[in-house]
């Protein structure tokens, strides 16, 4: 997988696109594009491109993990309220055949008890909770740290 510089999708799910608005006591003051705007700015440090994608429409986000595959190579992926129910997502990841991170703003398992159960975790390599805008960017240290990993080891197998 010898690339000049790795691609991660980042997906925000639903009501993400209120954050700064809505129970700030939870999900904090930051708004969706001052998160973009730090998740650029870590994806520039770290040496990778980064899409960031919004929807509040479970369609939209199956049908933007659907094409990842093909431009991508690294999944972030933020599903919202679909965490819980959306077996759609769980596939369409699988589907993608990327790897890829679950995160959560707030500490999910804290919360309400329907909260703690995720369909979409057996589809993700692993999750990130609770650490607010952190979670996204230990995601994408995460994901460059395992990239980079599997070059070297590729590249350790040609030698």
């Amino acid at each position: 997988m010898a690339k000049d510089k790795f691609k991660i999708l980042v997906i925000h799910g639903p009501n993400l696109d209120r954050l700064g608005k809505r129970e700030k006591n939870v999900y904090g003051e930051m708004t969706l594009e001052e998160l973009n705007a730090e998740i650029a700015a870590v994806a520039g440090k770290l040496g990778v491109n980064v899409e960031t994608f919004q929807s509040n429409k479970e369609g939209e986000l199956v049908a933007k993990i659907n094409t990842a595959g093909e431009a991508f190579d690294f999944l972030v992926v933020n599903p919202g309220a679909y965490t819980h129910v959306s077996y759609a997502i769980h596939d369409a990841i699988r589907a993608a055949d990327l790897p890829a991170i679950e995160v959560h703003l707030s500490n999910v398992g804290a919360r309400e008890p329907f909260r703690r159960v995720s369909v979409v975790a057996p589809a993700c390599i692993g999750s990130i909770a609770g650490f607010g805008a952190f979670s996204y960017l230990m995601a994408l240290e995460m994901a460059m740290s395992m990239l980079e990993a599997d070059t070297d080891s590729e590249a350790a197998g040609r030698e």
